[in-house]
């Protein structure tokens, strides 16, 4: 059956009004980025399954040099997630029982999880209001104990890395960047996974720099804490037949380095579309009802997410459903809060920016392939729900 005129246009009638007609405008567009490289794709698929090698390290040696020169470092090690990278960073430099390791509450639950796992204690400290780690939170949340800084560069925005930096080196504690949102992402010239001692970084099918499946890659200048990595993510293997330590079967899979090496080219673009879209976004909305934080002459974000703050969240969400436009919260319950972190000893209160940003964030749709049309019904729809209120 022929698609309808509304259908063709990507509209839908609306949810509570048969004369009015909405535009879908999705959160994510997967199959749209495979319709712009379906070609590159197959012949990725196509080499790999012509020489029939699908784990294979000496494979992933173009794609880890280049994403080293990429963000400015020694050494790049493909590994099978974001978070193998942020937990095998933590066994490399021994970070485990006994030590603490300091870390916002308002990130991914893999963040602390591998903090966890690891062996060590994770210990939160606030963010301020770009929902960045405050610097002067960190500093107060030291002890005798902490063994290292774990900034996260939440929706593709580095922390201030001058600053933790700077508190590192006056208390000898590592700096182990969380950048999964954020390769790409530049502060005052360097590339994000250039300023610790080591960087985690995720290739999702979701993040900017995607797989098709979970991928992850670790950053660093220190090149014996690279060597090591390459074999903790290789069951501890030296050679084929010798196990020097227990390790961990953490590779990137070559399909997947066949996939990031082909998009690592077409990056650039990706994240210029990204970045149009806020600009877009920020140019319309209305900052009278909207709060979002904006670059400065030193930052340079990619966007993983643009995220606003605004009262009222839940019901402007659903008032954007009704109109066809998805939407996300990152993240609506604060890790401290969640049920595996009771052991932890922390509860309501003890992070009121956190805890406040929760009920506020909504993430907007920013991919690269919305048009012109879908970002002006956006933030039409938006600043509408305010102006009716």
């Amino acid at each position: 059956m022929a698609p309808s005129v509304k259908q063709a246009l990507g509209l839908s009638a609306a949810v509570n009004s048969p004369t009015e007609v909405y535009r879908e405008v999705p959160f994510v567009a997967l199959p749209r980025q495979y319709e712009e490289e379906r070609e590159a794709i197959l012949n990725c698929v196509d080499r790999v399954f012509r020489r029939g090698v699908f784990v294979s390290l000496a494979h992933l040696e173009e794609l880890e040099s280049r994403l080293a020169d990429a963000c400015g470092v020694r050494h790049s090690i493909g590994v099978g997630s974001g978070t193998d990278a942020l937990f095998l960073i933590l066994k490399g430099y021994g970070v485990g029982e006994g030590d603490e390791v300091i870390t916002p509450p308002n990130s991914h639950f893999s963040t602390t999880s591998s903090i966890i796992h690891a062996g060590a204690v994770p210990v939160f400290a606030d963010v301020g209001d770009d929902q960045s780690i405050d610097p002067a939170r960190v500093e107060a949340a030291i002890t005798p104990r902490t063994r290292a800084i774990m900034p996260v560069h939440l929706t593709g925005r580095i922390a201030d890395m001058a600053a933790i930096t700077d508190i590192a080196r006056r208390h000898g504690l590592l700096v182990i960047e969380d950048a999964a949102q954020a390769f790409g992402a530049k502060q005052d010239g360097r590339a994000a996974g250039s300023f610790g001692d080591a960087a985690a970084f995720s290739a999702h099918p979701l993040k900017v720099f995607n797989a098709a499946g979970d991928a992850g890659f670790i950053t660093t200048g220190d090149g014996e804490l690279a060597a090591r990595l390459r074999s903790l993510r290789n069951n501890g293997l030296k050679g084929r037949e010798q196990v020097d330590e227990w390790g961990y079967a953490a590779r990137l899979d070559v399909l997947q380095g066949e996939f990031l090496l082909m998009r690592l080219d077409r990056l650039p673009d990706l994240i210029a579309r990204r970045r149009a879209n806020v600009a877009s976004y920020q140019a319309r909305l209305n900052k009278t009802h909207v709060y979002f934080p904006e670059d400065g002459e030193d930052q340079f974000s990619v966007f993983q997410n643009f995220v606003i703050q605004v009262e009222r969240r839940d019901a402007l969400k659903d008032y954007l459903a009704d109109r066809g436009i998805k939407t996300a919260i990152h993240y609506p319950v604060p890790i401290h809060l969640q049920p595996a972190a009771r052991s932890l000893g922390y509860g309501n209160g003890d992070f009121p920016v956190t805890e406040r940003q929760a009920g506020r964030i909504l993430s907007l749709p920013v991919h690269p392939y919305l048009s012109p049309g879908d970002i002006d019904y956006v933030t039409e729809a938006v600043n509408s729900f305010f102006e009716s209120v």
